[in-house]
């Protein structure tokens, strides 16, 4: 069984119309007391250019951008094969706009 881990690109099948696809694992292996997931943001060659993108050119990808907007939790059995990782750097910068992008950088409350 595929043993992901955060900062790692994943090809994977999410299923419907949205193929198979590369994406990036956010979350930590489940311990054995939880659901068989990861949460992943896919990887898009589809660019509108907002917000939500975060662009990061990779040699195993296509050029394109990770959507912020699509994070999902995916069940183990659906990642296929590694393709590469990001950075410490690249994957930090990731989570700081995706902080921004959900307000969880400031108090709202």
């Amino acid at each position: 069984m595929a043993r992901p881990s955060p900062h790692e690109v994943w090809q994977l099948d999410l299923g419907q119309a949205a193929k198979v696809r590369p994406a990036l694992v956010m979350s930590d292996f489940p311990a054995a007391d939880e659901l068989g997931l990861v949460v992943v943001i896919p990887h898009t060659t589809a660019i509108r250019g907002n917000r939500w993108e975060f662009v990061c050119p990779k040699p195993f990808l296509r050029s394109g951008a990770f959507h912020l907007q699509q994070i999902q939790p995916v069940s183990l059995p659906r990642l296929e094969r590694k393709l590469g990782e990001l950075t410490p750097a690249e994957f930090s910068a990731l989570g700081t706009q995706l902080a921004e992008l959900l307000h969880l950088t400031e108090s709202r409350f």
